[in-house]
C-alpha cells in the first residue's frame, strides 16, 4: 500500500488542528484520528451543491453562500450549474484550508476561487449569516460533521433554534437552507420545522459512485 504523507497542519481557531495527508494522487483532512473529507469520497459534498440549485432553477442572478469551503467540491457543482450573473460567497474559517487550496491542491481546485462570480470570506460563517437580513436565495452549509459537531464546540451554534432563525431572516423568501451532515439527526430535522421551515431530508452516497456510507442532506425552504 502506498504510504500516507503529511503535507501541511493548519491551525483551527477554537479547536485542534487539521491535517492534511496525501497517499498517491487522493488527499485526505483529518482531525486527530477522523478522516474529515477526502476526494475519494465526494459525492455527497457535490450532491449539496448540486440538488440546491436545482431547487433555485427559474431565480434570476442567484445569490449563495457556501458555508466552509472544504475542498471545494461542493462550489465547484453550483459554478457549473448557475448563470454568469450568480453571485456565490464561500465563508472559510480555517486560513490553512485556503493555502492548501492554492498550494498543494491547486490541480484540484482548478480555479475555482479565482472565478468571477466568487467572493472569498474568511471568518465564521453564522457571523455572515447573522449579518444578512434577506440576502441570499440559498444558504449552503458543509460546516464540521454537520448539527453534531466535531471540529470545534463554537459551531454548534449555528444548528440551534437560535442560528436557525438567523439562517430563515438571511434568505429571500422561498430561499433554501441546505444542511450536510454525517449521520441523520432527527431532532434536528424538527428543529428545523419548528422555526418556520419545510423540510425535505435526501439521502445520499458519500462516493461519487452511488458506494460508500450514506450522509444526510437538509433541504428547508423558507415559505
Amino acid at each position: 500500500m502506498t504510504p500516507r504523507e503529511l503535507v501541511g497542519i493548519a491551525e483551527v481557531p477554537g479547536g485542534p488542528p487539521l491535517r492534511l495527508f496525501r497517499r498517491g494522487k487522493d488527499f485526505m483532512i483529518v482531525l486527530e484520528r477522523n478522516e474529515l473529507m477526502s476526494t475519494r469520497m465526494s459525492g455527497s459534498e457535490v450532491a449539496l451543491g448540486t440538488l440546491a440549485c436545482q431547487r433555485l432553477v427559474g431565480r434570476p442572478a442567484p445569490r449563495l453562500l457556501i458555508g466552509g469551503y472544504g475542498m471545494g467540491f461542493t462550489l465547484r457543482a453550483v459554478l457549473g450549474l448557475v448563470g454568469k450573473d450568480a453571485d456565490v460567497v464561500v465563508a472559510e474559517l480555517v486560513p490553512g484550508i485556503i493555502e492548501w487550496a492554492r498550494g498543494p491542491m491547486a490541480d484540484l481546485t482548478d480555479g475555482c476561487l479565482d472565478d468571477p462570480r466568487v467572493a472569498l470570506e474568511m471568518g465564521d460563517v453564522g457571523d455572515i449569516i447573522r449579518r444578512q437580513t434577506g440576502g441570499y436565495d440559498a444558504i449552503l452549509l458543509d460546516v464540521d460533521n454537520g448539527p453534531d459537531g466535531l471540529t470545534r464546540p463554537a459551531n454548534d451554534s449555528i444548528y440551534t433554534v437560535r442560528g436557525l432563525e438567523a439562517a430563515w431572516r438571511a434568505l429571500r423568501p422561498g430561499g433554501i437552507l441546505a444542511v450536510w451532515s454525517a449521520a441523520p439527526d432527527p431532532v434536528f430535522a424538527r428543529r428545523l420545522g419548528s422555526v418556520g421551515f419545510s423540510v425535505d431530508e435526501v439521502r445520499v452516497k458519500a462516493r461519487d459512485n452511488g458506494k460508500g456510507a450514506t450522509h444526510i442532506i437538509w433541504f428547508a425552504r423558507r415559505d
